[in-house]
């Protein structure tokens, strides 16, 4: 099942994985399960890193299918172990490129899980402070990032067989 909403400040996708929730908390948490974000093979020369703690940051290289790479990741902002984590998204040096003490200016990413019928229930939340300016949130729509977020997502499920 795979469900998306979109507002003008934000959007929200929700997808069963057919996996147990600790399975996809460690998809998410665990440096050696977190390359399915990337969307790269196994054997590709790079590490992702997370360091789970609020405050922290995760890092990945992401690899699209145009041939572009670049670092992303986030910095924790709320950790509840199997249920819940918050990020402001995007890598010092990378992209969205992120300065920690200014974490209001980049996304927003939520991720939300719950146990399911068929799995986990894994709801993707995506938004923006309330102090960034409406005119700055529609220039990251045109970006596309709903649809980059949602290819991105749609990875997981195969990485978790």
């Amino acid at each position: 099942m795979t469900t998306e909403t979109t507002t003008d400040r934000g959007f929200t996708m929700t997808r069963v994985l057919p996996a147990p929730r600790d399975a996809v908390w460690a998809a998410w948490t665990e440096p050696e399960r977190l390359r399915w974000f990337a969307g790269v093979e196994p054997g590709v020369d790079f590490e992702p890193s997370v360091d789970l703690r609020v405050g922290g940051a995760w890092r990945v290289h992401l690899y699209q299918p145009d041939g572009v790479d670049y670092f992303t990741g986030g910095i924790y902002q709320e950790i509840v172990p199997g249920e819940r984590l918050v990020f402001a998204w995007g890598a010092v040096g990378g992209w969205p490129e992120l300065d920690p003490s200014r974490v209001d200016e980049v996304p927003v990413v939520t991720i939300e899980l719950a146990d399911g019928a068929d799995g986990t229930v894994m709801t993707t939340s995506f938004g923006f402070a309330d102090t960034m300016p409406d005119a700055d949130v529609a220039k990251w729509f045109d970006l596309g990032i709903r649809a980059g977020w949602s290819d991105t997502i749609d990875r997981l499920a195969p990485a978790l067989g």
